[in-house]
C-alpha cells in the first residue's frame, strides 16, 4: 500500500481525526501537506511527519486557489477540514437559527468544493488522483441527537462525490468518503458498539490510507463506513 512518490494535501489536520490521517499518508510514504486554520497546530504535525504546514481557510476559495498553486502537484486530497463534535450546538431544526446554517454549509460543502475544484483539472490531466472527504454516519441515516444542520453539509458533499465520480473515473481518478461513527472526544466510551470503543484517528487513517493506494483503483464513488459496527 505504498505511496511513495505521493504529495498529500490533508485539509483541517491540526487536530483530531486530522493527525491520524496525516500519520497514515505519511507512514505510507507520502509527502504530507498539512492545513489547518490555526499556522502553529498545522506546523505541529507537519513537523511530527517531515511534511509542510500551510495555514488557509477551506471557505475562502480565494485563498484556496492560492494555497493549491503553492503548493503544485497534488496527487491526495483528503477533504478533512469540519467543525469538531464539540463546537456547535444541538438544537432542533424548527428551532435553529437560519443565521447559523451557513456555518455547517460553508465548511462541510464548499469547504470541499472549493478544494476539490482546484486540484481536478491536475489530477485529470496527469491521469492519477485520489480524493477522499471525511464524512459522517449522521449523513448516512437520520438521528434523534438535533445536528441535522451539521448532517446537511455532510449529506451535500456526499451527493456531489457520488456524481463527479462519475465525470473523473475515465482519467484515473477516484473519490469516495470515509463516513465516521462514534470518535474519541465525544460523549461516552463507545462500549456498546460490536466493537467496544470509540473510533480513532488512527482508524480513520487506516482506511483513508488505503482508499488512495493502487489496491484500491476500482473503488470510486462509494460511502465507507469506520464506525465499530454501530451502523450496519
Amino acid at each position: 500500500m505504498t505511496l511513495d512518490g505521493r504529495v498529500a494535501l490533508v485539509t483541517g489536520a491540526g487536530q483530531g481525526v486530522g493527525i491520524g490521517i496525516v500519520e497514515a499518508l505519511a507512514a505510507a510514504g507520502a509527502t504530507v501537506v498539512v492545513n489547518d486554520l490555526f499556522e502553529d497546530r498545522a506546523a505541529a504535525v507537519a513537523e511530527s511527519v517531515g511534511g509542510t504546514a500551510m495555514a488557509f481557510d477551506v471557505t475562502d476559495r480565494a485563498g484556496v486557489m492560492a494555497a493549491i498553486e503553492a503548493i503544485g502537484r497534488i496527487d491526495i486530497l483528503v477533504n478533512n477540514a469540519g467543525i469538531p463534535a464539540d463546537g456547535f450546538p444541538q438544537v432542533e431544526f424548527k428551532d435553529s437559527d437560519p443565521d447559523l446554517w451557513s456555518t455547517f454549509v460553508d465548511l462541510n460543502l464548499y469547504g470541499v468544493m472549493n478544494c476539490t475544484h482546484s486540484v481536478l483539472a491536475g489530477m485529470c490531466e496527469r491521469g492519477w488522483g485520489r480524493v477522499v472527504t471525511t464524512s459522517s454516519e449522521a449523513a448516512r441515516m437520520g438521528m434523534p441527537i438535533r445536528i441535522s444542520l451539521y448532517a446537511a453539509g455532510k449529506a451535500g458533499a456526499i451527493g456531489l462525490m457520488k456524481h463527479v465520480a462519475h465525470e473523473v473515473g475515465r482519467h484515473g481518478v477516484t473519490w469516495n468518503a470515509v463516513s465516521l461513527g462514534g470518535m474519541e472526544g465525544i460523549p461516552g466510551d463507545g462500549s456498546r458498539n460490536p466493537i467496544p470503543r470509540h473510533g480513532t484517528g488512527a482508524d480513520a487513517g487506516a482506511t483513508v490510507a488505503f482508499l488512495c493506494s493502487e489496491g484500491a483503483q476500482w473503488i470510486t464513488g462509494q460511502v465507507i463506513p469506520v464506525n465499530g459496527g454501530a451502523i450496519t
